[in-house]
């Protein structure tokens, strides 16, 4: 079998592998039921879906034939270290230094992927993404999230 798409197949692949990785994972939650879901409910499904668009990306990667055959470039080290970055400062900083801090960190460390950030469009961002969070997550759903910092 001929890969005709590298760009295609390796992304496929990778949504497949993570998808079904979090289906799995997922599967140790209670699952509940579709009119009180689980834990482990939404995370298996979207889990799931993430599998299935991975395995028709792949199909369109060993079918259909492309000009050049979309070669794999090299790979963005900057955009992917500052966003895995980002996600795992807020992982570590959201339950010390809570919502409000954690936000804005998260958000200045993500604009790092970009190569023309400029400073006043991330201190936007900054402010318009701190205060949608804070509107979404604990003053519209009342998540259990720490807003200020817990000493």
């Amino acid at each position: 079998m001929k890969i005709k798409s590298q760009k295609d197949f390796f992304a496929g692949l990778m949504f497949l592998v993570i998808g079904l990785a979090f289906a799995w994972g997922a599967a140790r939650y209670s699952f509940g039921s579709s009119v009180q879901p689980g834990p482990g409910y939404i995370p298996f499904g979207l889990g799931l879906l993430l599998a299935v668009l991975g395995v028709l990306i792949l199909f369109n990667a060993l079918s259909i034939e492309r000009d050049g055959g979309d070669r794999i470039g090299k790979i963005a080290w900057r955009p992917l270290i500052a966003i895995v970055a980002a996600v795992a400062v807020f992982g570590l900083a959201l339950p010390r230094l809570g919502l409000v801090l954690t936000l804005p960190v998260v958000v200045l460390l993500s604009t790092l992927a970009g190569a023309e950030t400029r400073l006043r469009d991330a201190l936007m961002k900054v402010l318009v993404l701190t205060a949608g969070g804070w509107i979404v997550f604990v003053w519209a759903l009342r998540l259990a999230v720490p807003v200020w910092p817990v000493i």
